[in-house]
């Protein structure tokens, strides 16, 4: 495909595709590990990792083996079913996650459950129905409230914009879903006293991916813990983007020391080759599900358990997170050298970070697409903030050849 087919390919999907995402102007072909080839033959150092779905590379070897094999097997029977590749996938990820989601707070000390779906939203969700569902069986609360955070992204469902703050997700969507309660994220006495008896749940992002990578202020987690585990009120995680090794830990929310009720997991799940998401959780809490109450087709279909139960087994043993912790240093003390050299700020853990353009070097946008220019892909989030999420298989080297071409847009302006 020459240049001018693929500027007509970009104005076909203009043309064509509902235009609810502003891409670069790049059409990628392929990939493999941390890079992309566009359809003329350009490569680019993937920095954004599908907003952390890629988190294990682009067509890792080990995840694309085993979905060729279960491709050529079987794919689909829905839930009415038993399948082969579901106790795999469950009990994996209930030994992943379990210990670091059950056995404190009141959501019990029942043994680890998986409620297996697709899409990261969906997973938000199930889980919203879920604390509504224990809270109304459980505590007797007719019309439960769910307390959720300032700058918070979940998904884009009818019900999550509904408490959404930003006018692009949640304008013009309306009527809105009644029933949540918003406070400044990092605030934890607000939150504490945003509990009440109608209080089911409280709904967190341990990092706020999409506000720019924002980081909870130190205490924060453990203090929310405290005064939901007081209340007798559940703490639901969302680790769709920070889960999995991103933030340097299996979850985000372990850095802090602090164990949720339920979890939701997503995007890198699938391994970047299937959509894959759950919640886990204690039996005590997910167990107020019983046939009827929820369900899902493709939920836990055979394809995407083989695929997320390799992925599971890939993060087993820590060596991807602890190469997320140790690239991530080198990564986050390279960007703190520019702090005053084009960047205001720089935030983030593991290998995630969101910097914050200096106005004089011009928006988000025009940094990526300085970047683009130089061979690498990333994406600005509102307007003074890039985020970078390199797949977890970037090399060292990759890493400073990324600063050094981060340096040269920052100072060629």
């Amino acid at each position: 495909m020459t240049t001018s087919e693929s500027h007509r390919h970009i104005e076909a999907v203009e043309r064509h595709a509902a235009h609810n995402y502003h891409p670069l102007p790049v059409v990628i072909a392929s990939g493999d590990g941390a890079w992309v080839t566009d359809v003329d033959g350009r490569r680019y150092l993937d920095c954004l990792a599908a907003y952390s779905a890629l988190n294990l590379g682009h067509a890792h070897p080990r995840l694309v083996a085993v979905a060729h094999e279960q491709l050529d097997r079987l794919t689909l029977v829905s839930r009415a079913f038993h399948h082969d590749r579901m106790a795999a996938f469950v009990t994996g990820l209930a030994d992943l996650v379990g210990p670091l989601v059950v056995a404190e707070g009141p959501g019990g000390t029942g043994e680890a459950m998986v409620l297996p779906m697709n899409t990261g939203a969906e997973a938000v969700e199930s889980a919203i129905k879920v604390v509504r569902k224990h809270a109304h069986d459980v505590r007797g609360i007719a019309e439960p409230e769910i307390v959720v955070a300032d700058g918070n992204f979940h998904g884009r469902t009818t019900t999550i914009v509904s408490f959404s703050g930003d006018p692009d997700a949640r304008d013009g969507f309306g009527p809105y879903t009644p029933g949540f309660v918003s406070v400044p994220y990092g605030d934890a006495d607000a939150l504490a006293a945003a509990l009440t008896e109608r209080t089911a749940a409280v709904l967190l992002e341990p990092i706020q991916g999409e506000a720019g990578v924002v980081t909870p202020p130190p205490g924060y987690l453990a203090r929310v813990r405290e005064a939901t585990a007081e209340r007798g009120v559940l703490l639901v995680a969302d680790e769709i983007q920070s889960g999995l090794a991103r933030a340097g830990s299996t979850l985000a929310i372990s850095h802090d020391g602090v164990r949720p009720d339920l979890v939701t997991l997503g995007k890198a799940l699938g391994g970047g080759i299937v959509p894959v998401s759950a919640v886990v959780g204690s039996s005590e809490v997910l167990g107020v599900l019983t046939p009827g109450t929820h369900g899902s087709t493709f939920g836990g279909n055979p394809l995407a358990a083989a695929v997320a139960a390799e992925v599971v087994a890939m993060l087993a043993d820590g060596t991807w997170q602890e190469r997320s912790r140790t690239l991530g240093a080198r990564l986050h003390d390279g960007l703190s050298e520019l702090v005053g050299h084009g960047l205001s700020s720089v935030r983030g853990r593991g290998l995630w970070a969101g910097i914050d353009v200096a106005p004089e070097v011009g928006t988000a946008r025009d940094v990526a697409e300085r970047l683009l220019a130089r061979g690498i892909l990333a994406k600005d989030t509102h307007t003074t903030t890039l985020r970078l999420a390199p797949p977890l298989v970037i090399t060292a080297e990759e890493i400073d050849w990324l600063l050094d071409r981060l340096r040269d847009c920052l100072a060629a302006v």
